[in-house]
């Protein structure tokens, strides 16, 4: 009759058996999820399984530890150097120098003042007495000097001697409290570029001590010095030049090599907004014989003409022909204003006017090189042939250096 379901009437047998499969796969999906959350870590941590991230995961926390320390503690470094292990060799060697002098008030009563303040070196120590080499104009004027070790120790001390030429001079005092004095070494082998160290009290005491380190820019450096400050030049220093910071304060104080050696005292720095990095020392090979000297006898002494002269280039040409009458292949001199009475110049008829060219045929171009010729190559008690023109013409005279007085 029509359509017929062979299904119907329903079985119930049939029903039972379609729906018996959930229970299998909600038990199944459970177990599954138990051994993931559970039983796989344990077995791999037992090593049962391949692929064990244990190992892995300590180095990671071990490598994050690592991090963690190197963030919180210092870590050790050796600084030393040969340049550290020489300043703390030669420190102690480097003082400050202060110059006193006296000044009265309006009541005339006398006060003690400082009146600047240097650096010096301490060269010798030996039967109880300590000798300080510093720069003339660090101790120029002073009534008294006080001499200030690395360990703020205060001594007095006497000035033996200085020498405005060099500008050099040398204290003495009470070795007893000195613990180091300096290594001499030599400026004759000193190279352009090599390191050099300058130690000093730059701007005072209140940096006593202070290290500064450049190379050797230069060596047989001349500078014009003026003492008299008339703006001309009166001798011509030569000079060690370096780049290491030398500022007022330092001058007296000690220029050494990487060995620790003195090869120069600091003593001029070009005080220009301009200029930086130009520092100049005393070659320590032409400070000693001065020192030496200084320490002897308190002074320099020097050959002696006995004329008192001006550089030919002071005078205007004009003057060159119209009052000295020189001839024009004369180039440069010097011009004699006064001859002392009973001095070598007197004696060997050198007269007011006079235009000295030569020394013993060595050119004379002006005062300096007059200087530096007496100074550095002749003694005291040298017999030398001055060449010189009188009313343009030329003589020559023979006269033996003497001693000033």
């Amino acid at each position: 009759m029509g359509y017929y379901d062979q299904n119907y009437p329903p079985n119930p047998h049939r029903r039972r058996k379609n729906k018996g499969w959930l229970v299998p796969a909600l038990l199944g999906v459970i177990i599954g999820i138990l051994l993931v959350v559970v039983a796989l870590p344990a077995l791999q941590e037992n090593n049962v399984l391949p692929g064990n991230t244990s190992e892995q995961s300590q180095l990671e926390s071990s490598s994050m530890n690592d991090g963690n320390q190197g963030s919180s503690n210092a870590v050790n470094v050796d600084v030393s150097t040969q340049v550290t292990d020489v300043v703390e060799q030669v420190t102690p060697a480097v003082v400050g120098v202060i110059n006193i002098q006296q000044q009265g008030d309006f009541w005339q009563q006398q006060e003690s003042n400082e009146a600047g303040e240097g650096s010096g070196v301490i060269y010798k120590n030996e039967d109880g007495t300590a000798y300080v080499v510093t720069n003339h104009h660090v101790i120029e004027g002073a009534d008294s000097v006080e001499v200030v070790l690395y360990d703020e120790t205060h001594l007095e001390a006497e000035i033996i001697g200085s020498d405005v030429f060099s500008d050099l001079a040398v204290l003495r005092m009470d070795g007893e409290q000195v613990e180091q004095t300096i290594e001499l070494g030599s400026s004759a082998n000193v190279k352009v570029g090599e390191p050099a160290i300058a130690i000093g009290n730059p701007l005072g005491l209140m940096f006593s001590s202070s290290v500064t380190q450049g190379v050797i820019s230069g060596t047989e450096r001349t500078i014009p010095q003026d003492f008299n400050q008339d703006g001309r030049a009166d001798w011509q220093a030569e000079v060690i030049q370096t780049d290491a910071a030398i500022n007022p304060g330092n001058s007296g104080g000690a220029l050494i090599n990487i060995n620790g050696q003195l090869i120069g005292i600091n003593s001029m720095k070009i005080n220009q907004t301009a200029v930086e990095g130009i520092g100049f020392a005393i070659p320590i090979d032409s400070a000693l014989p001065i020192v030496d000297e200084l320490e002897t006898t308190g002074e320099v002494t020097r050959p002696f003409l006995g004329v008192e002269i001006y550089s030919l280039d002071e005078v205007p040409q004009t003057e060159w022909k119209g009052t000295l009458n020189l001839p024009k292949e004369v180039e440069g001199g010097v011009y004699v204003w006064s001859v002392e009475p009973l001095s070598p110049a007197d004696q060997a008829g050198l007269k007011r006017l006079d235009v000295i060219t030569e020394l013993d045929g060595n050119p004379v171009m002006n005062m300096i090189d007059l200087r530096k010729i007496l100074y550095q190559e002749k003694e005291i008690g040298d017999e030398i042939t001055v060449t010189y023109y009188r009313e343009g013409e030329k003589k020559e005279t023979t006269l033996v250096l003497g001693t000033q007085q």
